[in-house]
């Protein structure tokens, strides 16, 4: 009985499995999944676009000292401090009345001399017929002569004293000799001037505006290595258009080209200095503003480029959608190089013929059938905006819109010449902080001398190239004069580094600003003049 009732269970375990199969194979086969719709473009060799970015700093075209060029005592100022000034504008007045007294004392010796002259003519002339008819002698002639001669070069002599005392008379009225924007009076009324202290005040020109920058010597090779491959096309250097980015995002209206660019290396800075010119008509700009300058006009050629969303970010790197020739889906790893506008250019990884995918990408898998519909590729187009716009943000700013090993070239020497610029361990009031740049301003001035500017546009590069650092700001106040204007000249120049950085694309929220130190009796004389920029992965209190 147990043995039948085991066969009876095994017939009916097998019944069972032969429904369920029966079951299953009446089931309808499972929905294949759809191909996707995809757009993609035909990758072709071009011709596209490139901006170079820049840190520059603003300079007055041309700048000029007011100086008295007489001594006296300085009656008046007449402009107001600060103002717009035209030329031919009376800025100050000087004593009159010495001057009116020396010109009449020169006025009145060229009458006499004058009366001296007319004399002695008139006594040559009664000389010379009666020294023809040998009633004088040859001697009382020659005497005569000479007299009528030293006569009429004595009225010379007083000619020249008067237009002398003339043109002293003139310099007391100082007028400015450009329109521009004038400075503080640097002396009061009443104040003596001679020669050791005649500089009055400056009159900074402001249409049209210099805009100084600096290009690294690996920067430079590179271009030149880029330009003599024909991998790059640069216009004659009168034909780099520039484009301004301001502190605040803006764009600056007008548009400038390069005027200048300086034949040597400074050795002191290992850049090249390079200038432009910014027309600004309404005096909007202002000597001394640190802003972003885009370069148009040069361009990548015979470049493989694909627009902004066909390129992908994984753990391997960049990578691009493609569809082969079976219709499917690939994955392709690329090399990028710089980003501008629409476009990100590919060093490797594609070639013409390729068909990239620029939309609906996260529906792709690799070796899933798509369907691909061919558009247009979008023109080429540069990118001018704001803050965020341009190449890959700030890392290329510096490296002329290189990347790969000329980028790496460029950080490194951004990174070489922050601690060219005095790298110590700075301790004090704020405790251990280890490296830092010090910076030098012109005294009584929160504007850079030319080696500190230079060396702040290499600290805001390593900032760019390394998002995880940050820096404190510290300024000094002199222990003489007033404390209060000290602190706040020691204030001004900190937010003008601040400001530097932030236009070349640091966030505000990694730059810590700290309280001026106090400098003691046997600090160096030129440490009222520093602020140092502090380095840390974490810079707090």
């Amino acid at each position: 009985m147990t043995h039948g009732f085991r066969v009876a269970s095994l017939c009916l375990s097998l019944g069972l499995l032969v429904s369920v199969v029966a079951c299953h194979d009446n089931k309808p086969a499972a929905e294949t999944r759809p191909a996707a719709n995809v757009d993609v473009i035909n990758v072709a060799l071009r011709d596209v676009p490139v901006v170079f970015e820049y840190v520059g700093q603003t300079e007055s075209s041309q700048q000029v000292e007011i100086r008295a060029r007489v001594n006296g005592f300085l009656e008046k100022r007449v402009y107001t401090e600060g103002s717009l000034v035209h030329a031919g504008d009376v800025m100050f007045v000087m004593d009159r009345k010495p001057f009116e007294a020396a010109l009449d004392a020169a006025q009145a010796e060229l009458a006499q001399q004058k009366a001296r002259l007319v004399t002695a003519q008139a006594n040559l002339d009664r000389v010379r017929p009666l020294a023809a008819k040998n009633a004088l002698s040859q001697k009382d002639l020659d005497d005569s002569v000479g007299q009528e001669q030293a006569a009429a070069a004595a009225v010379e002599g007083a000619r020249a004293n008067v237009i002398g005392a003339t043109l002293n008379l003139g310099y007391t009225t100082i007028v400015a000799p450009v329109t521009g924007l004038s400075s503080f009076a640097k002396k009061q009324d009443g104040s003596y001037i001679d020669a050791t202290n005649s500089l009055l005040t400056y009159v900074a020109k402001l249409d049209p505006m210099w805009i100084n920058f600096s290009l690294s010597e690996n920067e430079m090779l590179d271009l030149r290595t880029q330009t003599q491959n024909g991998t790059l096309k640069l216009p004659p250097i009168g034909k780099l258009e520039a484009v301004i980015v301001l502190a605040d995002g803006s764009i600056y209206p007008e548009r400038g080209y390069i005027a200048f660019t300086d034949a040597s290396l400074s050795s002191e800075t290992g850049t090249y200095l390079i200038r432009a010119a910014m027309p600004n008509p309404t005096g909007s700009l202002r000597p001394g503003q640190f802003v972003r300058i885009k370069l148009l006009g040069a361009l990548r050629t015979s470049a493989v480029a694909v627009p902004q969303s066909a390129v992908q970010q994984g753990p391997r790197g960049a990578y691009v959608w493609t569809v082969d020739k079976d219709g499917k889906a690939q994955q392709r790893a690329v090399e990028t190089g710089e980003w501008n506008g629409n476009d990100w250019v590919i060093k490797s990884g594609l070639h013409p013929g390729d068909h990239v995918v620029i939309d609906n990408t996260l529906r792709l898998m690799p070796g899933v059938p798509v369907k691909a519909n061919l558009v247009a590729t979008p023109p080429a187009a540069v990118n001018i905006g704001g803050p965020d716009g341009g190449a890959t943000g700030g890392q290329q700013a510096g490296a002329a819109g290189a990347s790969g090993p000329a980028a790496a070239n460029a950080n490194a020497g951004a990174n070489a010449g922050t601690t060219a610029a005095q790298p110590t361990a700075a301790s004090g009031a704020s405790g251990a902080l280890g490296e830092h740049t010090a910076l030098y301003f012109a005294s009584g001035s929160s504007s850079l001398d030319a080696q500190s500017a230079d060396a702040l546009a290499a600290v805001a590069r390593r900032l760019v190239a390394e998002p995880g650092m940050r820096v404190a700001i510290s300024g000094y106040t002199d222990s003489s004069g007033s404390q209060a204007a000290n602190q706040r000249l020691a204030a001004a120049r900190a937010a003008t580094v601040r400001a530097a950085l932030v236009v070349a694309g640091v966030k505000i929220e990694r730059i810590e600003m700290r309280k001026p130190a106090q400098i003691v009796a046997n600090d160096p004389p030129d440490k009222s003049r520093r602020v140092d920029v502090m380095f840390s992965p974490a810079a707090g209190g």
